[in-house]
C-alpha cells in the first residue's frame, strides 16, 4: 500500500489559497476508493481542526513535532547546558547555505514521515523541507525574479536559494499553467519532462452552495449595498488594490459614475498603504475591506456581487477568476503571465499599470447587461467539469509513476493529455 503525504502545514486564513488546495485535495482524495494509496495529511499539532471535517476514507492526519525527540544522552546534556538546544536543532532541522554575511536555512524533515514510512511527499506550498523521500514540489510562482521591487533582498535570496534547492530535489515540479512551467524552464533549466502542468480546481467548488439565507445573512453582515464591485485578495502590493480604488475614483470624478468596491482577504502590512490611498481619493464611503472572511460568505460574495474586478499584477492562474466563473459572477481580469490563458475569452482584460483601461473595463462591465450575461455563460462553461477528485486523480497517475506502480490506462490518457491551461 503506497503511503503518500500532502504537507498540509499552512495557517487557515494566511496562506494565499493554499489552505483551500489541501481542502480540495482531501476532499478529492476522500472520494477515490479505486486505489489502494493511503494518504496522510501533514499539520501542525494546532492548527488540525480545520481540515479535520474533509478528511475520510483512505485519508488521515498526522501531526508534526514542534519539539522533535532527541536521544536520552542530549536530553541529559540539554539540562545542564540549556545552550546545547539551539546547537541540536541547528544541526537536525535545518542545513544552510551561506551568502555573503548571512546564512540562508533550508529546512530539513525530522523523521516523522520517514518514521510514518511515507514513500512520496507532495509539498503543496513553496515551503518545504529537504528529506531522501521522493518528492513533488509547488513553486507556484517566480513572482521574485519578474517583479523584484515587491521583495527585500533578504527575501529574494531565500526565495532564489530555498526554490531552487526543492526543485532539484523534487521529482516533479507541479504547476497550474503552461506559462509558469515555460517561465520555470527558462529562469531554472529544468527539464521539460520534470516541470508538469496540473490543473486545479475552483478552490469554492467543494464548498456547500450558499442558499439565499446564506446570501441575506451575508449581505446583512457587511451592510452591502444591492450592487457591487468585488476583489477577493490579501493585500500583497502586487494584487494592485491601490490602483483598482483610483481607476474607481476616476470613474467617480471624470464621468459621475459612483462604484462600490468590497474587498475580502487577509490585511497584511501593506493594508496601511491602501487605507491612505483611500483617504486620498476620498473613496471612504465607496470602499468595504471585508478581511478574511469564511467559504460560505465568500461564495455568498461572487454571487451577490455585480461583477469581480481582478488587477493583479502578477499570478501563476487565478483562483479568483476561477470561483467568479465557478459562482457566475461576469470578470474583467489583467492581461499578465497566464490569466487572458485562463480567462479563454470568457472575461474583459485590461493592463493593471494603466489606471485608463482598468477604469474602462469597469465601466464597459457595470453598465451593460448582455455583456455581463454572456461572460457569465461563457465564465461556467470554462470551469465546467474542474473537480477536485479530477484533480487528485491527475496526481494519483505521477505518484504511481515516481513510485514504479503499474499505471492503469486511465493514468496513461491523463500523464499523455495535452495541458488544459
Amino acid at each position: 500500500m503506497p503511503k503518500i503525504c500532502i504537507d498540509a502545514r499552512v495557517e487557515p486564513g494566511k496562506s494565499g489559497g493554499v489552505e483551500q488546495v489541501v481542502i480540495g485535495l482531501a476532499q478529492g482524495f476522500s472520494k477515490l476508493v479505486d486505489g489502494d494509496e493511503k494518504y496522510y495529511f501533514l499539520t501542525y499539532p494546532e492548527s488540525q481542526n480545520w481540515l479535520e471535517n474533509y478528511t475520510h476514507g483512505s485519508c488521515e492526519i498526522i501531526t508534526c513535532r514542534s519539539n522533535p525527540s532527541v536521544p536520552h544522552w542530549k536530553t541529559r546534556i540539554s539540562k545542564r547546558y540549556p545552550i546545547t538546544n539551539k546547537i541540536w536543532r541547528f544541526i537536525k532541522s535545518a542545513q544552510y547555505t551561506i551568502i555573503g554575511s548571512r546564512a540562508i536555512k533550508i529546512a530539513c524533515s525530522d523523521g516523522l514521515i520517514e518514521k510514518h514510512g511515507i514513500n512520496l511527499i507532495h509539498f503543496v506550498s513553496q515551503g518545504a523541507f529537504l528529506t531522501d523521500v521522493p518528492s513533488i514540489y509547488h513553486p507556484h510562482d517566480l513572482q521574485h525574479i519578474h517583479l523584484p521591487e515587491f521583495f527585500s533582498k533578504w527575501q529574494y535570496l531565500n526565495r532564489e536559494v530555498q526554490y531552487r534547492k526543492f526543485c532539484e530535489q523534487a521529482k516533479i515540479v507541479a504547476v497550474v499553467s503552461t506559462w509558469t512551467k515555460k517561465d520555470l524552464i527558462i529562469q531554472y533549466g529544468l527539464q521539460n519532462q520534470k516541470v508538469q502542468v496540473i490543473p486545479l480546481a475552483p478552490p469554492t467548488v467543494g464548498y456547500p452552495m450558499p442558499t439565499e439565507d446564506d446570501l441575506c445573512d451575508t449581505k446583512k453582515k457587511y451592510a452591502l449595498q444591492t450592487d457591487f464591485v468585488f476583489y477577493p485578495a490579501q493585500t500583497w502590493e502586487h494584487k494592485n488594490h491601490i490602483t483598482l480604488i483610483e481607476a474607481v475614483a476616476s470613474l467617480r470624478d471624470e464621468l459621475d459614475i459612483k462604484i462600490p468596491l468590497v474587498f475580502s482577504g487577509h490585511k497584511n502590512v501593506f493594508y496601511l498603504r491602501i487605507q491612505e490611498a483611500i483617504k486620498k481619493y476620498r473613496m471612504d464611503d465607496q470602499v468595504k475591506f471585508l478581511g478574511f472572511v469564511s467559504p460560505r460568505e465568500l461564495q455568498a460574495l461572487y454571487r451577490l456581487c455585480r461583477c469581480v474586478i481582478i488587477p493583479t499584477k502578477f499570478e501563476a492562474a487565478s483562483f479568483p477568476l476561477w470561483e467568479a466563473f465557478y459562482a457566475g459572477a461576469p470578470v474583467a481580469c489583467s492581461n499578465v503571465t497566464s490569466l487572458p490563458a485562463q480567462a479563454d475569452n470568457a472575461a474583459l482584460v485590461f493592463d493593471p499599470y494603466d489606471k485608463q483601461s482598468i477604469a474602462n473595463a469597469i465601466k464597459t462591465l457595470w453598465l451593460d447587461d448582455k455583456l455581463r450575461e454572456k461572460l457569465s455563460i461563457k465564465g461556467k462553461l470554462n470551469v465546467n467539469g474542474f473537480t477536485w477528485e479530477r484533480t487528485c486523480r491527475h496526481f494519483r497517475a505521477y505518484y504511481r509513476k515516481i513510485l514504479g506502480v503499474e499505471l492503469s490506462e486511465e493514468d496513461q490518457d491523463i500523464i499523455n493529455a495535452m495541458p488544459i491551461l
